[in-house]
């Protein structure tokens, strides 16, 4: 186990754990494409092209799939020294079968050529999170997709830090870490279709952020409910990746405006939701969870999420 207590003496924008993976991209039946992919993956890689501080927080294997996975982190500008490459890991690899008629995705564990299982997502363990102690401790957003023993420890120890925590989690799989992940958790984003009725009636001093695919989104606090309507997508070739942009354009927001975990109020995140909607309304016209990023580059992105301040309106009621 290595020491990066002398490594982090500054804050960094995000740090960040969860699922990273490498997305290889099936469209209408062929292999098309193959790039970093997960809702972690997404959101730190896209805010590290934006130019903010991006630490992710992970273990790969040591072979040549970690090898891209930790390369791309690097290329878009992400502080890639607290990736653990572990020589008992075999790094993840997800399928993802595109429809491009219809815009529709599913994602496989299973090779959909030789229908052999692909490498599955390992969270971080004990000596990922003790290399990672000085940026944990220093970050100013912390961002989880996944939950365990370790990430929640990574949780508490950023949120005594006075980090502000952006939890989006896909599914439950252990009651008890939940809800002590929403004692010190921030920000929590789900999609209803997934945990709608789990989390309905849940008690938190959270924002929730709940989205409902085309249709938007809700965001809401002990004060009340808000409802933001989808951005309009002007063409809808792939719709992965569009809860992730929503992601981004909230994090990005609070890092330009400088929010603090005692700031935060559904009302006061409305103008980063907003931005993120419209960035996922146009990424829809692209293949790929990050395909606005590439065909139109993050100049243009960064556009979109000032369009706010240049006349966009709120599509809230």
């Amino acid at each position: 186990m290595r020491d990066a207590s002398h490594r982090c003496s500054r804050k960094v924008d995000v740090a960040g754990t969860g699922f990273i993976v490498l997305d290889r991209v099936y469209a209408d039946g062929s292999l098309t494409d193959e790039a970093l992919g997960g809702s972690c993956g997404n959101v730190l890689v896209s805010l590290a092209m934006l130019h903010r501080d991006v630490a992710p927080v992970v273990a790969l294997g040591n072979d040549e799939t970690g090898e891209r996975l930790v390369a791309e982190l690097f290329h878009a500008g992400a502080l890639v020294e607290y990736i653990s490459r572990r020589g008992d890991l075999r790094s993840p690899v997800l399928a993802q079968s595109l429809d491009t008629r219809s815009g529709r995705h599913d994602f496989s564990f299973m090779c959909p050529e030789t229908n052999e299982a692909f490498p599955n997502y390992e969270p971080i363990g004990e000596d990922e999170l003790a290399l990672a102690r000085a940026v944990l401790t220093r970050c100013n957003v912390f961002y989880a997709d996944r939950l365990s023993g370790s990430i929640l420890a990574a949780m508490r120890m950023a949120s005594i830090a006075g980090a502000v925590i952006f939890f989006e989690p896909s599914e439950i799989h252990d009651e008890h870490l939940f809800d002590e992940a929403l004692k010190v958790v921030s920000i929590l984003k789900y999609s209803e279709d997934r945990l709608g009725k789990r989390l309905s009636g849940m008690q938190s001093r959270c924002v929730r952020i709940v989205t409902y695919g085309a249709a938007g989104l809700e965001v809401s606090d002990r004060h009340g409910v808000t409802w933001c309507a989808a951005a309009a997508a002007p063409t809808v070739l792939d719709t992965c990746g569009s809860g992730d942009m929503v992601s981004v354009g909230v994090i990005d927001w609070m890092l330009a405006n400088q929010f603090a975990s005692t700031d935060l109020r559904a009302t006061s995140l409305l103008d980063g939701i907003i931005s993120g909607q419209r960035l996922a309304a146009e990424n829809c016209a692209y293949a790929g969870a990050r395909g606005l990023f590439r065909h139109r580059g993050a100049d243009y992105v960064r556009t979109l999420l000032r369009g706010y301040a240049e006349g966009y309106s709120a599509a809230t009621e």
